[in-house]
């Protein structure tokens, strides 16, 4: 008869499960963190205030009009006629893109109505207007 006085070694086992749960843990916190990194390609101002906002999933345009009459296309200061040449080409692309009025409270309301009028006139149909909700 043969006594096992020696427990005999096992082989160590990796126990992977863990290690799944903690890189999903991590996966799923590192995209709700980025969530909150979105940059938004304009200048600072100051929006007016409404009720309800929209936002579309088209290529969208930021053009801020500042309260000095400052004309941005992102982040880019030009002139009526830059802005014009510049919606041109990119209407002319043929992708889906929108028009996002950012003007300052002070903004001139002409400079508004001659970029609306540019942006009618390229057949840019989808055209919003920046604002603040209130609260």
């Amino acid at each position: 008869m043969k006594l096992d006085l020696l427990p005999q070694e096992e082989r160590p086992q990796l126990m992977i499960i863990p290690m799944i749960d903690i890189i999903f843990f991590l996966l799923v916190f590192f995209m709700m963190s980025m969530l909150s990194m979105v940059v938004q390609k304009s200048m600072p101002l100051t929006l007016p205030q409404a009720e309800s906002a929209k936002v579309s999933m088209t290529r969208n345009i930021p053009i801020t009009i500042t309260a000095d009459g400052g004309i941005y296309y992102e982040r880019d200061l030009m002139s009526l006629r830059e802005l014009t040449a510049r919606l041109t080409e990119d209407a002319a692309r043929g992708e889906d893109i929108s028009v996002i009025l950012r003007g300052d409270t002070a903004a001139s309301y002409g400079t508004v109505v001659q970029i609306m009028d540019v942006v009618k006139r390229l057949g840019i149909e989808k055209v919003y207007i920046a604002t603040n909700t209130p609260g």
